[in-house]
């Protein structure tokens, strides 16, 4: 019975396996110097021989943006870890129901656990990362460890790998470290988007150059949509030393496309009873001079009243053949007066979209104090500072998705992206679901900046992070929401799943029994640490097997035994010691997806044997698994 891996995909074999598809002869083998087992490896003389039209001979020049570590960058991206999604049902709102889903982590390690369970299903990513101000923090990821010692430090709490540090301008580093923060993390988001889905990044002018450039590499240059400007500041800054008042943020955008403004379609109409229906006046002027088109420069004469309207000085929009035909249609709008301009019937009927251009200028009369009032509205107090207005998420939750999309923010801060969706919902009746991911950063009583968020954490009995805050928040937003007006095809769905980032549930002999001493051997039998629970498990499994995780999940007793049934028959998991055969039988008919138990959960050696056969008989379409 092959044993579930329990860490997150290695991307980087994943990466080779599809080179090898496109280019065989570019894929060999080689010995891991750390571990001595052989792994797929590229051939990169070949590969860039492969890639060329001439002969390469050596490295060559070309346009990219490089910086101090970010090969360190990409093959953290790429590394598994080894660690676990641990649910906490005491701080979920509607655990059972809810298809939204909050983590509670370091967002790198998140990004890389639920790779398998979003691969390509993300319609939006929105991402309000730190402005690298010089003021406010970055991830202090360890980007000197070795692949394998990253491994091994990844089975352990490591204050290192999870905490914040401060980047001031003062830092030598001060861009790369920055730039080395988000490569990995947008590298990880890019395969959690479907192929129409959208990512918006808000930033400010300090990094947004970066920001476009990393982008245009890791997203394709051809998915640049737009820079979208937010005039978010409503009142001069009368504290600006250079004389500029900086009121503007960028909200970056890539993808496919986005939806579009919805058309003024109540400005057509048919006075006339014209049978091809409602129509608007449209104008017929063009934009070119005679000397660049002059076949657009002609007189424009109303054959049945003999009236010469001339020609205007940027000619008409269209040649004589196309106006000759519109004439014939009847779609020319004839002025009574020569000095009037004829201009085209536009129908309703005949547009290709109900859409029209969405400005670049975004959220018009949406500042950032209306932000701070959604919070005063919530919390009556100020326990976030510049946290983004709803009535913004708001907007570009409606021009990048619909119905029953996911959206993902993975800095979700002050949790304005999850309010945004839940109130959207709300609005329109879509049952768009959230994922968002929050690190607990604690909040410090001394910081003048902090102490309103630090005793409010302290006056509700709840640990004194920004994690904490976010979720209060989002539990205070939806009973908001529900009070309001609700769309009727809305499943009032405000809920969330709470699943935190923590250390994997096995013993570090799962990963490495190599490593493991003969006089060690009676103190492993059970690979599973003594303090994870059941659920513990379960999530685990369901992270490694990449199943939706907000599917219901059922508890039944079944020969004795607890077994977890999720989504009915999506997976059966039994965790418990002393299995017999007929738990297995039972099982077996029941026929589910997927089966899983505990490596030492049987009875016996001989049912451990004989479970395949079983479910080969029963059950074959069922994949059994063990961990």
């Amino acid at each position: 019975m092959d044993k579930l891996k329990m860490h997150s995909p290695d991307l980087s074999q994943e990466n080779i396996a599809k080179i090898c598809d496109l280019f065989p002869g570019c894929v060999t083998e080689a010995r891991d110097e750390a571990t001595g087992q052989l792994r797929l490896a590229v051939d990169f003389d070949q590969l860039r021989q492969e890639l060329s039209d001439h002969i390469v001979e050596g490295p060559q020049e070309r346009y990219r943006l490089d910086w101090p570590g970010k090969r360190e960058a990409l093959a953290l991206a790429n590394t598994p870890v080894a660690k676990s999604l641990r649910p906490h049902i005491d701080e979920s709102t509607d655990f059972q129901e809810t298809k939204n889903v909050f983590i509670e982590g370091d967002n790198l390690d998140a990004l890389r656990l639920v790779q398998e369970t979003y691969l390509g299903q993300v319609k939006m990513i929105y991402i309000d990362p730190p402005y690298n101000t010089g003021n406010d923090f970055v991830y202090n990821d360890n980007f000197t460890s070795a692949t394998t010692e990253f491994l091994e430090s990844s089975n352990q709490k490591d204050s290192a790998g999870n905490s914040l540090v401060a980047n001031p301008t003062s830092n030598g580093r001060f861009h790369s470290d920055w730039l080395s923060m988000m490569y990995p993390r947008l590298k990880l988001a890019r395969n959690l988007l479907s192929d129409d889905g959208v990512i918006f990044i808000s930033i400010d002018d300090g990094e947004v150059q970066n920001t476009r450039k990393i982008c245009d590499e890791i997203f394709g240059s051809d998915k640049f949509i737009a820079n979208f400007v937010w005039k978010s500041r409503q009142n001069i800054d009368n504290r600006t030393t250079t004389g500029a008042s900086v009121d503007h943020e960028y909200v970056l955008c890539y993808g496919r496309a986005i939806r579009g403004s919805e058309r003024k379609i109540e400005q057509y109409t048919n006075p006339d009873n014209d049978p091809r229906g409602d129509w608007v006046s449209a104008n017929m002027v063009g934009i070119a001079t005679a000397d660049r088109r002059p076949n657009l420069h002609y007189d424009l004469i109303d054959t049945a009243t003999g009236i010469n309207y001339g020609c205007p000085t940027m000619g008409w929009r269209y040649d004589r053949n196309t106006m000759a035909r519109l004439i014939q249609e009847d779609r020319i709008l004839w002025p009574s007066s020569p000095e009037g301009r004829p201009r085209r019937k536009a129908f309703l009927s005949e547009l290709e979209s109900e859409f029209t251009g969405f400005s670049t200028i975004l959220g018009s009369g949406i500042y950032t104090r209306d932000g701070t009032a959604d919070m005063m509205a919530l919390f009556n107090e100020r326990v976030f500072s510049f946290p983004k207005p709803v009535a913004l998420m708001k907007k570009i939750v409606e021009q990048a998705t619909k119905d029953n999309d996911t959206i993902l923010d993975f800095f979700a801060g002050s949790g304005t992206t999850a309010h945004a969706v839940m109130a959207q919902n709300a609005a329109d009746g879509g049952n768009r679901k959230f994922v968002v991911v929050q690190l607990p950063e604690a909040l410090e009583k001394g910081n003048r900046e902090q102490k309103t968020a630090y005793d409010y954490c302290h006056g509700i009995g709840k640990p004194a992070n920004i994690a904490e805050l976010t979720k209060e928040r989002l539990r205070r937003a939806g009973k908001a929401v529900l009070e309001g007006e609700c769309h009727p095809d809305w499943n009032r769905d405000v809920g969330f799943r709470v699943l935190k980032v923590d250390t994997s549930n096995m013993q570090d002999v799962y990963y490495r029994p190599d490593q493991i001493d003969q006089k060690d051997l009676l103190a492993t039998v059970d690979n599973i640490k003594p303090d994870r629970s059941p659920e513990d498990l379960l999530f685990q499994v369901l992270v490694d097997w990449g199943v939706d995780l907000t599917l219901p999940i059922k508890r039944e007793t079944v020969q004795g035994k607890t077994v977890f049934f999720v989504d009915g028959s999506a997976l059966a998991a039994c965790f418990e010691t002393g299995v017999t055969e007929e738990l297995v039988k039972e099982l077996a008919g029941r026929e589910p997806l997927r089966v899983v138990f505990r490596d030492n959960g049987f009875v016996s050696d001989a049912v451990k044997i004989n479970v395949e056969q079983v479910f080969r008989q029963i059950s074959p379409a069922t994949d059994v698994k063990s961990i």
